[in-house]
């Protein structure tokens, strides 16, 4: 049986962008995260080793967007799609990233990803 997980605004303080100001002071950025996979084990054992933990799953693209300090919120789209197929075994990854700080009087400039395994 195939299912999806979610994981909605996920806050992520790094250094990313391409101005100089955003090259010296983290800011926020937000992640929503669609994972389709098989559901099969991990319903019929009830154990978190056939699923995704999805404290695992936030720390993850934590560790990705502060490590990588990307310049560009698509690259780190790409990067956190491709992490999430093969860390986490997705059949499918559909990620939205926010970046309230991009537009001044806009809420958000943002991008989004869907990959295939």
């Amino acid at each position: 049986m195939k299912g999806t997980i979610l994981l909605e605004g996920l806050e992520i303080e790094c250094i990313v962008g391409i101005h100089p100001h955003e090259r010296s002071e983290p800011q926020k950025l937000f992640v929503d995260v669609e994972l389709d996979r098989d559901f099969d084990a991990a319903q019929a054992t009830e154990d978190v080793e056939h699923t995704v933990d999805y404290v695992d799953l936030a720390q993850a693209l934590t560790d990705l967007a502060v490590r990588g300090r990307f310049r560009l919120i698509e690259t780190f789209a790409e990067r956190a799609a491709e992490m999430i197929i093969e860390t986490f075994r997705a059949d499918r990854v559909g990620l939205e990233v926010k970046k309230p700080a991009a537009v001044p009087r806009a809420r958000w400039a943002a991008v989004k990803v869907e990959r295939f395994a």
